[in-house]
């Protein structure tokens, strides 16, 4: 597979999100779905609504998003949309549960660890997705950027249990942990394989604490903001985003890397890669801050 692109500004700015989806050269046709993290309450870490308005009206999109399966102000629909109200989500855009009204299953046939995916059903009411992702650590996946967002982002609250238990939703919290990283990029597979050229991806390198947007109770971040990337292909993405982590010479890094490497957390990028769902290779392309010139890095 060829090297992808991806694209990095250190600009960490609402503007510089549209300038990162437009650095793409895709123009996502139909029913735009735009798949963000709506946050846990009590989470203080993740990108809030007026940082994503712009990017989202710019694509005229409908904010989409799946309830939990875990303990927490998202795990019911009922539930999920007031956190969507309190977050201030549905002031900024139409929102949509895909879950609030059942599941849908999407085929992994050659899927390393699970056979099928459930995802929200409304998901088939939309043509196009742009996946708005905040990069940061994960306590079970290690790290959570595009490959993540789209796996157990997408998945129906069933869903994520079966992905969790790698097949088996009894397992949620007991099975083999590379099996359950291996699971997640059979995930993933199923919504880049729906949408084909019609999907694109957006890390934001913020915020970056070691636990995710879904924790209640999460540390602050140690480590410096980083900036913005983007690509047509989430593994090359999320390959991006974490070599930056290893290259930076900020002080905190080294906390988010023990978060990242004690749960082999790159294994998801390497099983995906290894599924066709992208590329480890990439190309990265600097966009400069405004009103300076493009640069490529190598």
């Amino acid at each position: 597979m060829s090297k992808a692109k991806v694209y990095f500004t250190k600009e960490i700015t609402p503007q510089a999100m549209i300038r990162m989806y437009e650095a793409m050269g895709v123009k996502l046709p139909g029913k735009v779905a735009v798949k963000l993290h709506s946050g846990e309450v009590g989470n203080q870490n993740f990108l809030r609504p007026d940082f994503m308005k712009p990017v989202i009206d710019h694509v005229k999109g409908t904010i989409v998003e799946c309830n939990t399966a875990y303990e927490g102000k998202r795990n019911t629909t009922e539930a999920h949309w007031e956190t969507m109200k309190l977050h201030g989500w549905t002031g900024i855009a139409d929102v949509d549960i895909l879950d609030a009204e059942g599941e849908m299953e999407l085929p992994v046939p050659e899927g390393k660890k699970i056979r099928k995916n459930f995802v929200g059903i409304n998901l088939k009411n939309y043509d196009s997705m742009l996946v708005l992702s905040h990069f940061k650590g994960h306590p079970m996946g290690g790290f959570g950027g595009a490959l993540k967002n789209i796996s157990i982002g997408l998945a129906s609250s069933h869903g994520k249990a079966y992905i969790h238990g790698v097949g088996n939703v009894d397992d949620f919290w007991n099975s083999d942990h590379d099996s359950f990283l291996e699971s997640m990029a059979d995930a993933s597979k199923t919504i880049v394989d729906r949408f084909g050229e019609n999907i694109v991806f957006v890390n934001v390198m913020k915020n970056m604490s070691v636990d995710c947007d879904c924790c209640a109770v999460a540390e602050d971040p140690a480590m410096a903001d980083i900036g913005i990337l983007s690509s047509t292909d989430p593994v090359a993405l999320d390959q991006a985003c974490l070599d930056l982590v290893y290259a930076s010479k900020d002080p905190g890094r080294d906390h988010l890397l023990e978060r990242i490497e004690s749960r082999n957390g790159v294994h998801t990028v390497e099983a995906a890669a290894d599924l066709g769902v992208g590329s480890r290779e990439y190309e990265l392309v600097e966009l400069a801050c405004v009103g300076e010139k493009l640069s490529c890095l190598i």
